[in-house]
């Protein structure tokens, strides 16, 4: 009997160590690391976890949500096995959240309830004014004046009015003081809320092992988020045309992914860069029967315009705007307002913003209004309170960056010198950052100091009349390469003052880049039409049109300027249409697009003229537009 009992207890312990064998691990991971591409990021946790001996799972906690289930890599070293690895979603940690949202609102219940109370009494302190202030009849009509009656009533109204003030005073300095508790509240309401993004949930990583005795092993779990992204913006700086042109290169970074990235190794990776320009282009102009350039090839090059909520028509301060499928973006300012140099092409603009659904709208006009739609994956009418909360905080922050104050966060931006070691890849360019960066999982956008850049660069003004008369100075920059350079939005500074934005075309294939530094209103430049002639002949079936076209340069610096001016002349599709060119003033000229170029020298205060003429020809039974 005794045997049997001694089984039994053995048989019940060793189900006991079973149990606990099986039982998940859960293991606490840290972010080391992360490479952040223009979209999406990849992210390396590690940790060190104790394996005991047998099977056993151990589990990954507070993973982001919005991960690719399809890129998880886990590695571990040590005499053990990886039988599986399984990703599950946890909504476990949603429910704490709320349970922390709902003991905050229960106070502000009662801060409410208080404010309630303290404006009763502010309306019956009015009433009680109102009522001293009406009863004044001391005496009837026919009674006569008691002067020390009239005394004491003169001081006892003069008493109680005093108090009352008095009264007043204190209890609208007990409704500011509430009021500021309860904006507290809200504060921290919106805390909560985006503490993991805009996200009903974390995810868990389950990692089923096998060992055949207890180790200790570094483990390490890589995979790819969604929405994380970064754009360059880049300071251009040019003391005057004769000296360096200094660029500082920066990366815009944010973030969504439900996780926060805390002191990580951070690397920016550029994928492809994209193709943009920041100057109007000159495109063929070809003559065909009945053909009218309607929109009189007018590109647009800036886009500016604001973005509002579509619930309450608010503006959005810190709206991510973004050219669709390149490196080019910016952000809303407090009034919701944007700004954004175009590339050539039909770009399309693309608006992101925590808590509400991104929008993709094509550039027709170079002003242009979004409406944003709220996410339906919002939690509750307690979001939206804590979102607009969060506006007022960030419209706060973006009012002290715009009045030059830094903000620091939680130490993400630095004034220390960032050290940034670049190593080329196979398919892209990695810059990878020596300091430790703190992204939080906000949406907002934190700036990462690249490269500082001083190169000598050769200057040209330059100025397509047909298209504007608007005189450009652009600066070339020889072997601009080796600086790896994307496509991105510039802040121009020249002689120290900031004049305005332009953009950094890359796609070039040459050894030369160039830069527009925005307009020159001291070069003045006209295009005027001298003779507008149309010649019939009675006896000819054809019909001549004589344009002549007279393009004048003024100086009005105190130094030589180096100008390159552009126009054209029309180009004939049709055997019927005859193009004839009779003075271009020693234009160089491309017979493909017909494109006239003048290199030109124009010294202080000297005024230059330059004539285009050219007759069409074309049957007299057929339209042509000629200009």
């Amino acid at each position: 009997m005794i045997k049997k009992l001694l089984l039994i207890a053995c048989l019940v312990m060793g189900s006991k160590i079973i149990v606990h064998a099986d039982d998940p691990q859960k293991v606490i991971s840290q972010v080391q690391k992360v490479t952040l591409f223009l979209n999406g990021a990849q992210v390396t946790r590690t940790s060190i976890v104790s394996i005991p001996a047998g099977n056993s799972t151990l589990v990954f906690e507070n993973i982001s949500p919005n991960i690719d289930v399809q890129s998880i890599q886990v590695k571990g070293a040590g005499n053990f096995t990886i039988l599986a690895v399984k990703h599950e979603m946890n909504y476990l940690k949603q429910q704490d959240k709320q349970k922390q949202v709902e003991a905050l609102q229960v106070q502000q219940k009662i801060l409410r309830d208080k404010l309630a109370l303290l404006n009763a009494s502010l309306v019956i302190n009015q009433e009680e004014y109102n009522m001293l202030v009406k009863n004044q009849t001391i005496t009837g009509q026919n009674a006569s004046l008691d002067v020390q009656k009239l005394k004491q009533a003169l001081d006892f109204q003069t008493a109680r009015l005093t108090e009352n003030k008095k009264k007043e005073q204190l209890i609208n300095n007990q409704v500011a003081e509430v009021g500021k508790q309860l904006r507290q509240y809200e504060r921290q309401v919106a805390d909560i809320l985006k503490s993991k993004g805009n996200t009903d949930a974390t995810s868990d990583i389950l990692v089923t092992v096998s060992a055949k005795a207890p180790v200790l092993s570094a483990f390490s779990l890589t995979y790819l988020v969604n929405n994380a992204s970064w754009y360059p913006t880049y300071d251009i700086r040019a003391k005057d045309v004769n000296s360096p042109i200094a660029i500082s290169y920066k990366a815009n970074v944010t973030q969504q992914s439900g996780e926060d990235w805390k002191n990580i190794k951070l690397t920016l990776s550029t994928g492809n860069p994209s193709v943009s320009g920041g100057k109007p282009e000159l495109k063929p102009y070809f003559l065909n029967y009945n053909m009218y350039y309607a929109d009189k090839q007018v590109s647009i090059t800036k886009v500016s315009g604001k973005v509002t909520g579509a619930n309450d028509r608010q503006a959005l301060p810190g709206v991510t705007v973004k050219v669709k499928g390149t490196s080019i973006g910016t952000v809303t300012n407090t009034t919701g307002d944007f700004s954004l140099q175009l590339p050539a092409g039909n770009p399309v603009l693309e608006f992101s913003y925590i808590g509400y659904e991104t929008q993709e709208l094509p550039v027709t006009s170079p002003v242009m209004y979004a409406t944003l739609q709220p996410s339906a994956r919002q939690l509750n009418e307690v979001a939206v309170v804590a979102y607009s909360s969060e506006r007022i905080q960030m419209k706060q922050e973006l009012q002290d960056r715009v009045a030059g104050i830094q903000i620091r966060g939680k130490s993400t931006l630095s004034s220390v010198p960032v050290e940034v070691q670049q190593t080329e890849n196979q398919t892209n360019i990695e810059f990878n950052i020596a300091n430790p960066y703190t992204i939080p999982s906000d949406g907002k956008q934190y700036s990462v100091a690249i490269n500082e850049v001083s190169t000598n660069a050769t200057y040209q003004y330059y100025v397509a009349p047909k298209l504007s008369t608007d005189v450009f100075l652009t600066a070339q920059l020889t072997d601009w390469n080796k600086y790896n350079f994307l496509s991105g939005e510039a802040n121009l500074f020249f002689e120290d003052t900031f004049i305005g934005k332009s953009l950094i075309d890359t796609h070039a294939t040459g050894d030369t880049l160039n830069l527009s530094l925005g307009v020159d209103k001291n070069i003045v430049v006209t295009r005027t039409l001298q003779k507008d002639m149309t010649a019939k002949q009675a006896l000819s079936s054809n019909r001549k049109e004589i344009r002549d076209w007279l393009i004048t340069v003024k100086n009005r610096k105190s130094q030589p300027a180096a100008l390159l001016v552009e126009d054209q002349i029309p180009v004939s599709q049709n055997s019927g249409i005859d193009v004839e060119t009779q003075e271009i003033s020693g234009a160089k000229l491309d017979k493909e697009t017909g494109r006239l170029s003048y290199s030109l020298a124009v010294n202080p205060h000297e005024e230059k003229k330059l004539r285009i003429k050219y007759q069409v020809k074309y049957p007299k039974n057929q339209g042509v537009i000629v200009d």
